[in-house]
């Protein structure tokens, strides 16, 4: 062979091999594991972003999440109240099954009576967990609520490679925190431990006294930070982000330049504690200044993930623990935070568990797409194990992959959906197609009839119209009786009464 026949021989073997390199480089980005990131909000209603009608406060990187991605109408958490939400969410669980089904609260406020909440069961099998079974990196940055460093609810002994945050909801009351934890270690913030609940004299109240209650390292700013080292060395994939941000529970705190952006938009008056959390001067500004510090904490991560040229293999969800509370100097009302649904917080009513989601994966989920499938935080685990090619054996969720990925055809539908809360006097409801059942009150009133309404044509649960059907009832119990389990804790012991009434 010549030489320049060779040096042609060479040319055109490296171009075929520097050809299949990249098709095989392509395909594998094709073939691989996407990247999820869940992003969680704490106590934010159905209401409150701008693409779900909310008009006071601006959410323009949400909006853009919903434009870009899927935005669902009826969407549920599995509880109305923190820490059994955040269970079922990991487990897959309904309230009648869940290890953890109320806040069970230990220990107390300050540092040294730090205790968290009753830790999750090892024997639990979490999202975390059934990921990593596929070689996901998991990492959890933000309000966990299951367990303290050293017990068996730790996130690192859940699943998690690595965590930041806080363990304890106590703790999460304040924004301006005294310490934070990473992986089992406490990290020291710059600035000492507050009574975030101490109430100030209406009479005497001084600018000072409001600054009491302000810090220098606000903790949601750290969460992002740390989420964004996560994201970097993690960024070859595949890897579980968990973003519990404790936006926007109370207290009412967020940093100045944010709060800012709205003083002057409302008529409003200084909240002095009077029903408990950190006092503001600026309540109704603060509370839609957090609700925007979120939002721009949303586009600080799309665009962390756009700039490593992740976007297309990243699937970003985002949604909330429950409906918008009722304490802490929050004006739910003002900001329509529910959109006029029935109850808030630790209501099984919609307003305490109707709760916006979005989803987003360029390529795969429609843009600006809405749906109405009828689904539920507990169904997150089953759609994760579908995603990754995964079964699972236990879980009250059903998948709702199909419905992102455009196969309607395809997409299973709940027979029933089913809430049981032991707290604000023992709550079960039970949805079912357009009907939607709720006892309350039943550790006081163990025979109290079902509610029953037509969430099709009554979306606010205004009438009920359970003595028009009578035939239903019976269904409901049965429901009930199937589902539930006994809890293991005395104090979420409340529906064995009712499923023996029922019988008589």
């Amino acid at each position: 062979m010549t030489k320049p026949a060779r040096l042609n021989h060479f040319l055109l073997t490296s171009i075929i091999l520097f050809l299949i390199g990249v098709n095989a480089h392509a395909q594998s980005r094709k073939d691989a594991l996407p990247n999820i990131i869940y992003i969680y909000a704490d106590d934010l209603g159905y209401g409150e972003l701008g693409c779900y009608g909310q008009q006071k406060i601006k959410t323009p990187n949400l909006d853009r999440l919903a434009q870009e991605g899927m935005r669902f109408t009826q969407h549920y958490t599995s509880m109305p109240v923190c820490a059994p939400a955040r269970a079922m969410l990991m487990t897959g669980k309904h309230g009648g099954h869940s290890a953890i089904r109320g806040n069970l609260e230990l220990g107390g406020f300050e540092d040294e009576e730090e205790r968290g909440q009753k830790p999750l069961p090892a024997a639990e099998f979490t999202i975390a967990e059934m990921l990593k079974q596929k070689g996901y990196a998991t990492a959890l940055t933000g309000k966990w609520g299951l367990g303290m460093n050293g017990t068996e609810g730790s996130p690192n002994k859940q699943g998690f490679d690595y965590y930041y945050g806080y363990l304890d909801q106590k703790q999460a009351h304040n924004f301006y925190p005294s310490h934070l934890w990473e992986n089992e270690k406490w990290d020291t913030l710059p600035q000492p431990w507050m009574n975030v609940h101490k109430k100030l004299d209406v009479t005497t109240a001084t600018d000072a006294d409001f600054d009491y209650f302000k810090g220098t390292s606000y903790a949601p700013a750290k969460m992002t930070e740390k989420a964004l080292a996560f994201i970097e060395r993690s960024k070859s994939g595949p890897f579980f982000l968990y973003m519990p941000y404790t936006i926007p529970h109370a207290s009412l705190q967020a940093p100045d330049e944010y709060v800012k952006k709205y003083i002057g938009q409302f008529d409003e008056k200084p909240y002095y504690g009077e029903k408990g959390y950190a006092s503001t001067k600026y309540p109704l500004s603060t509370y839609a200044a957090m609700i925007t510090y979120l939002d721009d904490q949303v586009g600080i991560i799309m665009a962390k993930i756009k700039e490593l040229g992740l976007d297309d293999n990243t699937i970003i969800m985002f949604s909330s623990d429950n409906g918008a509370t009722f304490n802490g100097g929050v004006n739910a009302q003002f900001f329509n935070s529910v959109d006029g649904l029935r109850g808030m917080k630790m209501d099984v009513y919609e307003g305490g568990i109707r709760e916006p989601f979005i989803a987003r994966w360029p390529g795969k989920i429609k843009a600006g797409s809405v749906s109405d499938h009828v689904s539920v935080q507990y169904d997150l685990m089953a759609t994760l194990a579908e995603l990754t090619g995964q079964k699972l054996e236990k879980t009250d969720g059903i998948s709702f992959l199909p419905e992102l990925l455009g196969q309607k055809t395809r997409q299973q539908k709940h027979e029933f959906l089913y809430w049981e809360y032991p707290e604000k006097g023992g709550q079960i409801a039970i949805r079912m197609g357009d009907w939607k059942a709720v006892k309350t009150d039943l550790k006081q009133n163990p025979a109290a009839k079902w509610q029953l309404f037509n969430l099709k044509t009554d979306r606010n649960e205004t009438t009920d119209v359970a003595a028009k059907h009578p035939e239903l009832t019976k269904q409901f119990d049965a429901i009930v009786k199937r589902e539930h389990s006994d809890p293991g804790v005395e104090n979420w012991r409340f529906v064995e009464k009712v499923i023996e009434t029922a019988k008589k």
